[in-house]
């Protein structure tokens, strides 16, 4: 028997190979119909070459929060460092209503101070600006994968998407498959990489900070217009 240094317990030598001290994490699969997942990711997997194609415009939907205390993650920094950032006060939340173009990357973004099925028709109302039919612009008809979240399914958002229904559809993700949404790791990306370690004053900074972040990630995942470039013959 010899000490592990990095468990901090005793095991047999001939298991050290075989073995890793790990941290355990929590799945949703025990409670997904394996099936409704594979049967809507294959359906996500079309959708997204017929974006791809032009032929649709594809929209991944998702609402999360930020707060004025700072979000934490992890930094690089000096050995020793006494890492921290002050978080004084209650913490007060923003509530970010958004959704995700599948091929241009953009996020687009609607601040509240709740979630609500009124904060998700007006996070409609904005798709409307930007892809629904107006005189002298082509319409391309538009796919939104949403959950079953109850803000979703209400009466007066279940309304507000039949009065798009002809130029926008919905596609419904089963229950308990938050990795069949392609925005769960932009919000990730957004709080980890632009809102991070920063204390807000108050719900007003956090909402012009969030704005800022949106603007600066869609800068950054925007495409490169001289990527593709060939050279003539």
């Amino acid at each position: 028997m010899r000490e592990s240094a990095s468990a901090g317990r005793n095991y047999p030598k001939r298991y050290e190979k075989k073995f890793r001290w790990r941290r355990p994490r929590h799945t949703l699969k025990g409670r997904q119909t394996a099936s409704e997942v594979d049967r809507i990711g294959l359906r996500l997997q079309l959708r997204k070459r017929q974006a791809e194609a032009g032929d649709i415009v594809l929209l991944y939907g998702d609402e999360s929060e930020a707060l004025t205390h700072p979000y934490l993650a992890r930094a690089w920094a000096k050995s020793g460092a006494d890492l921290r950032v002050p978080a004084p006060g209650q913490a007060k939340k923003v509530a970010m209503l958004g959704s995700l173009d599948h091929v241009t990357r953009q996020l687009i973004v609607h601040t509240s101070p709740t979630k609500r099925s009124t904060d998700f028709v007006a996070h409609l109302e904005q798709l409307d600006d930007l892809y629904g039919p107006k005189p002298g612009r082509p319409a391309k008809p538009v796919v939104l994968v949403e959950d079953n979240g109850p803000i979703h399914v209400s009466q007066l958002s279940l309304a507000a998407l039949a009065a798009r229904s002809h130029w926008l559809t919905v596609e419904w993700l089963p229950k308990y498959a938050p990795e069949l949404n392609d925005i769960e790791v932009v919000w990730h990306d957004l709080k980890a990489h632009h809102l991070a370690h920063q204390t807000f004053t108050d719900v007003a900074a956090l909402d012009q900070a969030i704005h800022t972040a949106v603007q600066d990630l869609n800068h950054e995942r925007m495409a490169v217009p001289l990527a593709k470039l060939r050279i003539s013959a």
